[in-house]
């Protein structure tokens, strides 16, 4: 789903560009002179005679009075893909339960594969993002980018400001102290209240774990934004959509990334969600109704 991205190896030819142009590019000369040269015969396309108005791509073997000439190409981005994960399904490409994966669902690569941003339980759904780039996921998840996940949570019972001061301040887990950077009221019904929350480690389990520990049972859980990608209103459960050029080179930004990744920036000591229109848009519909319950409540 989505606009294709011209990165795809069955789709180079639409990277293709007139041949005078990418001499000029390749600091050749002007345009003018380029066509020239190729009038002159004196330019050649994988070994045959070169034609004014001839496109190359990259992969073509160029030369220019007989020695090869090194074009410049836009560097590619890779693919970066959001789903809306539904409960039930198991984010692992084997499972020896059998269980439905979330891999069964996304498109096919060819000579690469989709990298999993963060992790979700069996019980939990929302936001998952793949990606073909180890480096990009690497920056969003691992723990010391810090990178923030926004749950909606429902749990049986009610939190105390006590109670909330606790996650706050931190609680000890069998793998060390955890906590959560920000937690609010997001309304509710009788003994089911939401909340909305905010982690920046992703450890196993971790939202549930951290109410269990204050005896309190979560019933439902759903991951709503991570870092600067939030899940749009659009995206139902079971539903992918692919990111344009434009959003991935906004989140590659954001995460102090080229736009090929591999090589990085240093990351900032704290990341900021990215200004702009390049950003999918913020407002899952779960966390609308939320914020809204949440307002009329204080």
């Amino acid at each position: 789903m989505g606009r294709p991205l011209k990165v795809r190896p069955e789709e180079l030819e639409d990277q293709s560009e007139r041949l005078h142009k990418a001499l000029a590019t390749a600091g050749l000369g002007s345009r003018r002179d380029m066509e020239q040269l190729i009038m002159d015969g004196r330019v050649s396309v994988n070994g045959k005679p070169a034609q004014v108005g001839d496109k190359v791509k990259p992969g073509d073997l160029v030369k220019v009075n007989g020695k090869l000439v090194r074009l410049t190409w836009k560097l590619q981005l890779p693919r970066v893909l959001i789903y809306h994960k539904p409960e039930g399904e198991i984010v692992s490409r084997d499972d020896p339960e059998g269980r439905p994966s979330v891999f069964d669902n996304l498109p096919p690569i060819r000579g690469g594969r989709w990298i999993t941003v963060g992790r979700l339980d069996f019980n939990t759904e929302g936001l998952l993002i793949f990606t073909t780039d180890g480096e990009l996921a690497n920056r969003l998840s691992h723990p010391r980018y810090e990178v923030e996940r926004e749950y909606a949570v429902r749990i049986v019972g009610a939190l105390d400001a006590e109670k909330m001061d606790a996650l706050l301040e931190g609680v000890e887990l069998d793998d060390g102290i955890a906590k959560v950077e920000s937690i609010v009221p997001a309304g509710g019904e009788g003994i089911n209240q939401w909340y909305r929350l905010v982690i920046k480690e992703g450890r196993n389990r971790e939202v549930r774990r951290l109410m269990e520990h204050l005896g309190l049972m979560v019933s439902r859980l759903i991951r709503v934004r991570f870092g600067p990608i939030a899940m749009p209103p659009r995206l139902k459960r079971g539903m992918k959509e692919e990111l344009t050029d434009e959003e991935i080179g906004a989140l590659m930004r954001w995460c102090g990334l080229g736009k090929g990744g591999g090589k990085a920036a240093p990351a900032p000591e704290r990341a900021e969600p990215a200004p702009g229109p390049a950003a999918p848009k913020i407002g899952h519909p779960y966390r609308r109704r939320l914020n809204q319950k949440g307002e009329r409540q204080t």
